[in-house]
């Protein structure tokens, strides 16, 4: 059983980020927000333009990690919301694959190992075996003109015809990469929760991620996103919120930052505002005596 103060030092939360004020000053407002780990789109998400990170600023983001005794390992970059790795349109393929490898190398100049994605659709062209194929074979490809970092897929909500909002997808795409050093997943609450996965109490959570373990298997998990959820179980709609404001509640993510398979992983926040006091809040759901709080939220249930 992990102590408090082993959780306290090895659950790492922070939030997505703005780089309005530059790569250098990232590190440095991340820290003063009392952030462990940290997101941010390294190229604009809403559009097809690639965007280069300059060698100075790689530089100085790099030499602001050490600084600040920031490792990059809790890092993780969201990649554009255009991305549709899985599209069985040609042109939309392509712009797809090409803009992903281009943040994948800005990963990669940055000195990051983990890119978050998430992993397409099939638009209802195809079907959901074909779709996965072609995500597969996108991992492929930006690994074959990379060097290093990791395609971190994210589940989805299961909104419209978008892949990923079941553990069996992300299985099978994770099935057809050839290198699997370099692929992973990034679990988000919000998402989840919407996909049907009800995270309300502590004793779900458990047996959700034994399923996990199971189909997928612990081993690919590189990251949390921690959101409430604006919708209700089932619903398929991708609405985030608030932590403990939403239909989801504090049980999952007391869950979360008490569990020793999700320390040492970057834990993100995803909602708007600055999250100074959600990050403390979580750090304060973090307890001495784990059997105690199952007991809790036992009688709660009552």
């Amino acid at each position: 059983m992990s102590s408090k103060k082993e959780k306290l030092d090895n659950i790492k939360i922070g939030a997505h980020v703005s780089i309005k004020d530059g790569y250098p000053r990232l590190i440095e407002n991340a820290v003063k927000c009392g952030f462990k780990a940290l997101a941010f789109f390294t190229n604009p998400p809403r559009t097809w333009r690639p965007i280069t990170v300059k060698d100075d600023d790689a530089q100085k983001f790099k030499d602001s990690c050490k600084k600040f005794d920031f490792s990059p390992n809790y890092i993780m970059p969201h990649g554009s919301y255009f991305l549709n790795l899985g599209s069985p349109e040609i042109d939309k393929l392509e712009k797809s694959r090409k803009l992903f490898i281009h943040e994948m190398n800005n990963c990669e100049k940055l000195g990051i190992s983990l890119y978050n994605f998430h992993p397409g659709s099939h638009l209802n062209i195809i079907t959901e075996e074909e779709s996965i194929k072609i995500i597969a074979e996108s991992i492929n490809i930006a690994h074959r003109q990379t060097k290093n970092v990791i395609a971190v897929i994210e589940c989805t909500a299961g909104q419209g015809s978008n892949l990923g909002y079941k553990f069996e997808h992300l299985r099978d795409i994770i099935e057809m990469v050839e290198d699997k050093s370099r692929v992973g997943v990034c679990l988000d609450t919000c998402h989840m929760f919407a996909a049907g996965y009800n995270l309300k109490t502590q004793s779900n959570c458990k047996v959700i991620f034994q399923e996990f373990d199971r189909i997928v298997g612990f081993k690919y998990l590189k990251g949390i996103h921690l959101n409430d959820s604006k919708s209700d179980c089932g619903t398929k709609l991708d609405r985030h919120e608030n932590i403990d404001k939403g239909f989801i509640g504090a049980n999952c993510f007391k869950f979360l930052v008490n569990d020793k398979r999700f320390q040492n992983l970057p834990m993100i926040l995803e909602t708007e505002g600055n999250h100074i006091n959600e990050v403390k809040q979580l750090y304060d759901y973090i307890i001495e005596n784990d059997d105690k709080e199952e007991k809790k939220e036992k009688e709660e249930e009552k």
